[in-house]
């Protein structure tokens, strides 16, 4: 849905919240709940839609007269399409994901193919006037490289390679068709870039040079004029959650991707669980107790505690890290597990809703970023007393934003 403020937004929400893998799957979900979410936050207005296709729903909606069949749906409906997620390749619920989200990574031709496909989706749905993103993983996952640095350079190499492949692609439909694309690298907690430094030392170090290289050459232009397509066409999904766990000041993020010339294709709107840390072993195992139900088995939920002298320390999944909180040096723990945004506290928990709001001002005073999408996937893995019904809870939480936006 559009919204008018100091800057035209484009809201809507990330559909992985719906289990479902095929197309058949995916249109069952949208068929049912998105003309009934439409009805009440935008009845009289076209309402977004923020895609999630899996490998197999991508081929199949690909297939036959499929994609014209959807698209003269969403015009029935009054809906559009302005952003897909395409980091998770495969499966992502009611199964054991962990790790496996990131794979295939971004040195692997299966997911230059995919991309490639979801951005042959994305340009034919796209409305007329407005750019389109593809949110993707970042690069790939940290510590399957992290005792193997010459694997790691070869997976970084190989993944601007592929990047340049769909710039190249992105390019031509842009030059033909008008319309903007862009694929947005998604930084979180054990990515291979998973905070404000390392996504500028991937691109600064990485991207620009390498496959800035491969553009100029296969497009016979000048490096420079290669270097500013991708820059145009290869922006950063700003996931407040993600961003929240490292422990990031939001106006900080903005100022230094700014700077180094690296743009915000779109913001996920999410909150992670954070915790202040007391002294007292008996407050500790009260802890250790609440967040034990959020320690559950289909995704990786990373921890960052941060020490009194400012330094952090990373566990790789929050059942790894429980077992350490009592003897913890830690002041505060942050936890990544996407909890509802409108919700500030969880008993002795709390949420990073804050920074949700932080980002939401500034982005209303700089106009960073137009795309915003509310990402809440883990509603079938919450808690039981967390659990409300599914569509109350979606419009909860894009009410929260509207207020958020009009205050």
């Amino acid at each position: 849905m559009k919204i008018t403020t100091n800057s035209n937004f484009h809201l809507t929400y990330c559909t992985n919240i719906h289990p479902g893998e095929s197309w058949l799957e995916v249109f069952a979900n949208l068929e049912k709940n998105v003309p009934e979410l439409k009805s009440r936050l935008s009845p009289k207005a076209p309402f977004g839609i923020g895609l999630r296709l899996a490998d197999v729903a991508v081929k199949q909606l690909l297939e036959s007269n499929n994609l014209a069949q959807f698209q003269a749906w969403l015009t029935q409906q009054d809906l559009y399409v302005f952003t897909l997620n395409g980091f998770p390749y495969g499966g992502f619920h009611r199964q054991v994901v962990k790790d496996h989200v990131y794979a295939p990574d971004w040195s692997t031709q299966e997911r230059l193919n995919y991309t490639l496909s979801l951005i042959e989706i994305l340009a034919d749905l796209l409305p007329e006037g407005l750019d389109g993103g593809i949110s993707t993983l970042p690069l790939s996952y940290k510590p399957w490289w992290k005792k193997d640095q010459a694997s790691c350079e070869t997976v970084l190499k190989n993944s601007c390679f592929n990047i340049a492949s769909v710039v190249a692609e992105m390019i031509r439909i842009h030059e033909q068709t008008g319309k903007l694309l862009h694929i947005d690298l998604e930084p979180e907690p054990d990515g291979l870039i998973e905070n404000t430094s390392e996504v500028i030392d991937f691109f600064q170090n990485w991207l620009l040079p390498i496959a800035g290289n491969y553009l100029s050459e296969k497009l016979n232009i000048e490096q420079n004029l290669a270097e500013t397509k991708l820059l145009e066409h290869v922006r950063i999904c700003y996931d407040t959650c993600h961003f929240s766990v490292e422990y990031e000041e939001p106006k900080s993020v903005f100022a230094r991707l700014q700077s180094a010339g690296i743009k915000i294709g779109k913001i996920q709107i999410s909150a992670a669980i954070k915790v202040k840390i007391p002294a007292e072993v008996e407050k500790r195992s009260l802890i250790v107790e609440r967040l034990r139900p959020f320690a559950e088995s289909t995704y990786l939920h990373q921890v960052i505690e941060r020490r009194s002298d400012g330094t952090l320390y990373n566990y790789p999944d929050l059942i790894n890290a429980l077992p350490h909180l009592e003897q913890s040096l830690a002041e505060e723990w942050r936890t990544h597990f996407h909890v509802p945004i409108f919700i500030h506290d969880y008993q002795i928990l709390q949420s990073t809703q804050d920074d949700i709001a932080t980002v939401l001002q500034l982005l209303q005073a700089n106009n960073a970023c137009q795309h915003l999408e509310i990402e809440t996937y883990t509603w079938d893995v919450l808690p039981s007393e967390m659990k409300i019904d599914l569509l109350t809870s979606i419009q909860r939480e894009y009410e929260w934003v509207l207020s958020e936006l009009a205050a």
